[in-house]
């Protein structure tokens, strides 16, 4: 018997049957289920979609997550886009899409469940705990306890935009793999945060790859064409996927240390930078207006990097988050392998 408190050892990398909410998924078979979740103070009950496909062949079995902030609308799009390239017919192992988590959020187009929690702070949750906890154990056990691997989608939260990146654990092997078939222009490790979907899947030793950008409530095309093409090469890296010919993934920088720069003083912001810059140390990033004086503050980069997030609200309170930048460090070479014998 496993000790209390023990990570769970790590699943195999196919299952020979697929139940998703009890429900058997046969092999080569496409199907909609419904998770039952609640009810509202109307009575009207309450569910979580799922589309669940099953490949012919044996594989991994990848779950691909959005909104589980409710106003979060990138990813949702994005799996509806991944879902429609794949064919159970081809697919080796097995899809399970879950585009909308947090479906109270999605629908009051809210961040929050009703009782203000994060669901993404509330993992692993209970299912005696609150409305969060609730939702938060229902989707670990129902699941993500089915999959050998993860993809997570978000994007920056109110007011803010954030630059297209991967989320990933750099010291584990295949989640870093992943990571760089994903292809996105930044792979962060921020470290775990407690009560994260990602933090609950680490600590059952299933990689997951949290893919980040653009701003809640508004779609951005090129945000979520990365996110479709990033996804399937994962599934292709994974041995699931052979359909269209992708563009080759983009070279990517790793890095672990961010920092928000924050307002001085309260005022009008001019930015004086856009996403994606390379900055270096002391350029100048931002200017922070008096509307009445004419005096204006600046805000300088503490170190060269990269413009990793942005805030949208033109008029700033001091200590407001303005930008975050990232420190970069280049993807090591990979070493040539040395020629047959």
């Amino acid at each position: 018997m496993a000790r209390r408190g023990a990570a769970p050892p790590p699943r195999p990398p196919a299952v020979e049957a697929l139940r998703v909410g009890g429900q058997l998924v046969k092999r080569g078979q496409r199907r909609r289920l419904e998770l039952p979740v609640a009810r509202l103070p109307t009575g009207t009950a309450l569910s979580l979609p799922v589309t669940a496909l099953r490949g012919r062949r044996p594989g991994p079995v990848v779950w691909m997550s959005g909104a589980l902030h409710g106003d979060e609308v990138n990813g949702t799009e994005i799996i509806r886009r991944v879902v429609r390239e794949l064919d159970p017919g081809t697919l080796g192992g097995a899809v399970i899409a879950v585009p909308i988590v947090n479906v109270y959020g999605f629908i009051e187009r809210s961040r929050y469940l009703p009782d203000r929690r994060d669901l993404n702070r509330s993992f692993p949750g209970s299912p005696v705990g609150s409305l969060a906890s609730r939702l938060a154990h229902l989707f670990l056990t129902e699941i993500v306890s089915l999959c050998s691997h993860g993809i997570d989608f978000h994007t920056g939260a109110q007011r803010r935009r954030n630059l297209s990146h991967v989320r990933a654990d750099l010291g584990n092997p295949e989640a870093l793999r992943l990571a760089r078939a994903f292809g996105a222009p930044i792979i962060y490790d921020p470290g775990r945060i407690v009560g994260s979907l990602r933090a609950a899947a680490y600590r059952r030793k299933i990689p997951i790859l949290v893919y980040e950008g653009g701003e809640p409530s508004r779609f951005a095309d090129d945000v979520i064409e990365t996110g479709v093409q990033g996804t399937l090469r994962v599934l292709a890296a994974l041995g699931m996927w052979e359909g269209r010919e992708l563009p080759p993934p983009q070279p990517c920088y790793e890095a672990t240390v961010a920092r928000w720069l924050r307002a001085g003083r309260s005022g009008i912001l001019g930015l004086e930078t856009a996403l994606g810059d390379r900055v270096q140390k002391g350029q100048v990033l931002a200017r922070i207006a008096d509307p009445f004086s004419g005096r204006r503050r600046v805000v300088r980069a503490p170190f060269s990097g990269l413009v990793f997030s942005l805030t949208t609200n033109p008029l700033v309170y001091q200590g407001d988050a303005i930008l975050r930048l990232v420190r970069l460090e280049k993807r090591p070479p990979r070493k040539k392998r040395a020629p047959p014998p």
